[in-house]
């Protein structure tokens, strides 16, 4: 009965997720593409394939990318597998396409309605469904089940607040969970979270994120860019809404008398010698930070602007304001961590748990991070006790901490040494999730056979 009510709700607000998809599309186009595949309606035919179609669900920019290392080690082993891809943003979809050869498919993932997971199901007829870190629908779960169609999740994570809003909805979440045919979380924590709510784990396999390999030539142009800056730069990295501005009011009190306007004194201090660069977590939001960004009394120098030549002087030396370089592209946080000394993480100084450190890590950056990091503990953790990572209260802490950092030679060049080690010891998870997906869905079709 209580499943029946949730089926209910989910169709009762199609029309809401129909008006939430239009408002998006007016800052991201991206949302208004081939809206009627969320609701399971399809105009693409299929082409005959003689091998298996692998479903993989990615959610977004981050799991999409996550997801790339999987797809080749999967190909590896099934060289005849058809991908079937699909995502629930705009920047994931996008990022997607990147990854698809002949013959694969990409698609909307359905929104949770009996109908919409059965046509879905029924139009592709995937083999293996691999769900990517953290979504798992109730309706999906349940169609894939009385379908015989297996479904996991890969690299799975679950903080203790995602375990608390789940006990909240026990009624519908462990069911949901428990129709998995099996979960391999990223670390023991997160296994014991699922376990709590009656998942089938299986093991524990690792992160994905630490086998991406970083665009080389974009971390080599961010390093030239780097030289040819006035001053050591200094990064928030993937920043979200009320961070970048707690910064800016932080950057005021360091610099020349220009920004002073309530008639304190500038601080001489580190941070007013460095140069200051801004990378929102989210592309809607570059245009709002840009204009923050100047409503502050800085000048703003956009990436998007720079073209291939790199950005401007650093920092205009008459006492005039100073400026912020603000990173407005997709796709290049390996060069961002190329022309960085040091990266603040964002999310981490506001309760939002915090961004994924690896790939600042794996480019050779050092990461100063705040007191918010559960959504990804572990790795927080795992970076901070290697030396890849330092932790610190508070934001006013967090950008004198880098100012330091970068100061000093020495200490710094151990930091980047340590990110490279830090990176390579937890490598592997790719290989090891490819040969226990390939396993359930082998026995899957093993089971099939003897039953039919």
């Amino acid at each position: 009965m209580i499943h029946a009510l949730y089926s209910v709700a989910m169709w009762l607000t199609q029309p809401l997720l129909i008006l939430k998809l239009k408002r998006r599309g007016t800052q991201e186009p991206g949302y208004l593409h081939a809206i009627p595949e969320r609701f399971g309606r399809y105009t693409q035919a299929l082409p005959p394939h003689d091998g298996p179609t692998v479903w993989v669900h990615t959610v977004s920019l981050g799991e999409t990318r996550a997801a790339a290392v999987l797809i080749t080690a999967l190909r590896q082993l099934l060289p005849d597998m058809r991908l079937l891809l699909t995502h629930g943003t705009a920047t994931g979809r996008a990022e997607g396409a990147k990854l698809l050869q002949p013959g694969d498919l990409q698609a909307w993932q359905p929104w949770d309605t009996v109908g919409a997971t059965q046509r879905f199901l029924r139009h592709f007829k995937p083999q293996i469904g691999v769900l990517m870190e953290t979504e798992i629908w109730p309706n999906l779960v349940a169609t894939c089940h009385k379908r015989q169609m297996p479904l996991v999740l890969a690299s799975g994570r679950l903080s203790d607040k995602s375990l608390r809003q789940a006990e909240q909805l026990a009624w519908l979440a462990r069911p949901a969970y428990a129709g998995l045919n099996a979960v391999w979380p990223q670390t023991p924590q997160d296994a014991q979270r699922f376990n709590a709510l009656g998942a089938p784990v299986r093991a524990v396999l690792g992160n994905l994120k630490f086998d991406a390999t970083p665009d080389a030539q974009q971390i080599a142009t961010g390093h030239r860019w780097r030289q040819q800056a006035a001053r050591p730069v200094l990064m928030f990295a993937s920043s979200r809404e009320g961070e970048e501005l707690a910064l800016l009011q932080i950057l005021k009190t360091f610099s020349p008398p220009a920004l002073m306007n309530q008639g304190s004194a500038a601080i001489d201090h580190e941070a007013s010698k460095m140069q200051w660069m801004i990378v929102p977590r989210h592309p809607q939001r570059f245009d709002e930070v840009a204009e923050l960004i100047q409503s502050q009394g800085f000048v703003v120098s956009r990436r998007s602007s720079w073209g291939t030549s790199g950005p401007a002087s650093a920092q205009d030396e008459t006492g005039h304001a100073p400026t912020i370089w603000l990173g407005d592209s997709l796709g290049e946080m390996a060069l961002y961590f190329g022309l960085a000394d040091v990266a603040l993480l964002g999310g981490s100084f506001e309760p939002l748990g915090g961004q994924n450190l690896i790939e600042a890590a794996a480019c050779g950056c050092p990461v100063v991070m705040g007191p918010h990091t559960f959504n990804f503990a572990l790795a927080s953790e795992q970076a901070q006790e290697a030396g890849a990572a330092l932790r610190v209260t508070d934001l006013t802490q967090g950008a004198a901490l880098a100012a330091e950092l970068v100061t000093d030679v020495e200490r710094l060049a151990n930091a980047r040494q340590a990110c490279g080690n830090f990176a390579q010891a937890h490598r592997g998870a790719a290989q090891r999730l490819a040969r226990a997906i390939v396993h359930v869905m082998n026995a899957s079709v093993a089971g099939l056979v003897r039953t039919g």
